[in-house]
């Protein structure tokens, strides 16, 4: 079930704000001492100014255009997830979710530029075929199984989680392409940038949320919300990558409105309640930074969830949200940092996110902690 859209000019404020009902209502506590605990760890202390920056956004690839670059990281960050998919996509591939999402964005825009077609165009993307995105993505989307009446034969027939991730993306670039082309856009990268200059009209405090909402409003692959025990829940998690992976790619010298994402939620996926619990060098879920017996009990649940409960992956990801708002809030606060950690203060969410992104790479224990698998969602 999918719930209203918020109020105008609430978009951002109604992410925490949800994420943090749907916590409380679950019992899910996020504690000081654990927020002291994890921020005063040597895993995040030795690690943090090093891993923030990697955020996988330089591209080996040479455009024609800004608007062309701009489209690039809309479409790759349209098509931010496939995480439910990881463990089939390393064994064809060799990648995860996000390399994988990459790989295939890239391999959109070079058969364009060598004439075969713009691909990650408007009309591009509305008449892709599932064969084109498996052949871009450089996967199988048959199965074999025996044959009925012969013994020793088999056949290969379409299906399995690639065949299904493939027509996730390939659902996602049609119905966004007719979307696009409907309503006068030739690419996506051409709405996002309207949509920014829309937000640099109102005062700098809001035009995150006026970007925001074009975006969700307008594509239903951005409309990252659910009703959770009849309460919205909103997490909007790609729209917020978008236009943060907009700021890191353009903000230095910005040749278009962007508006700040410093107050941004993080974009909660299957990753970062995961590694929520990083307090030192070993890992164990989330059940150190959401203490109590009950909320253990909670958390277990919730990682086992099946492949269709949707719903407790809001929950958790809810609980993300709000974790790290509380981290960033504490980290703030006056007189809480030791004198070596003033730098604390700075810090922002989504620095944090990024931390807590590349640090599951970065080290084989974290890469071996055990995620959430939630398939057939087009959200993270």
């Amino acid at each position: 079930m999918e719930p209203d859209f918020p109020l105008s000019g609430t978009f951002v404020s109604s992410i925490k704000e949800s994420c943090r009902i749907v916590t409380v209502a679950a019992n899910i506590k996020v504690e000081d001492a654990a927020i002291r605990r994890f921020l005063e760890s040597p895993s995040f202390r030795s690690s943090f100014h090093r891993v923030s920056g990697s955020h996988g956004l330089a591209f080996p690839l040479k455009f024609p255009s800004l608007l062309s670059e701009l489209n690039l990281l809309s479409v790759l960050s349209l098509l931010n997830f496939a995480s439910g998919y990881r463990v089939p996509l390393h064994e064809q591939t060799g990648r995860g979710a996000w390399d994988n999402i990459r790989a295939f964005t890239f391999s959109l825009y070079l058969s364009s530029a060598t004439g075969q077609g713009d691909l990650l165009s408007a009309k591009g993307m509305k008449t892709m075929s599932e064969q084109q995105v498996a052949q871009h993505m450089g996967v199988t989307i048959h199965v074999e199984r025996p044959h009925e009446k012969i013994p020793g034969v088999t056949v290969g027939e379409l299906g399995g989680p690639i065949y299904e991730l493939v027509k996730l993306i390939n659902s996602t670039l049609t119905e966004t392409g007719q979307i696009l082309d409907a309503a006068g856009y030739s690419e996506l990268g051409g709405f996002v940038l309207e949509s920014l200059k829309e937000g640099a009209k109102a005062d700098p405090s809001a035009s995150l949320g006026i970007v925001l909402e074009r975006l969700v409003r307008a594509i239903p692959a951005f409309r990252d919300m659910a009703v959770v025990n009849g309460k919205p829940v909103y997490c909007f998690k790609k729209a917020l990558f978008l236009i943060h992976a907009v700021k890191i790619r353009f903000g230095s010298s910005p040749p278009f409105p962007i508006p700040s994402t410093a107050q941004a939620p993080v974009f909660t996926d299957n990753v970062l309640p995961s590694l929520l619990d990083l307090t030192g060098a070993t890992s164990h879920g989330l059940h150190e930074l959401f203490p109590g017996a009950e909320s253990e009990d909670k958390i277990d649940a919730l990682l086992a969830l099946p492949p269709e409960a949707s719903q407790a992956a809001y929950v958790l990801r809810a609980a993300a949200v709000y974790a790290c708002e509380k981290i960033v809030e504490y980290a703030r606060g006056d007189g809480k940092n030791s004198e070596e950690q003033t730098w604390l203060k700075d810090i922002t969410l989504p620095e944090l996110d990024i931390w807590l992104w590349a640090v599951a790479k970065d080290r084989p224990d974290y890469r071996e902690l055990e995620r959430f698998v939630l398939r057939g969602t087009v959200f993270f």
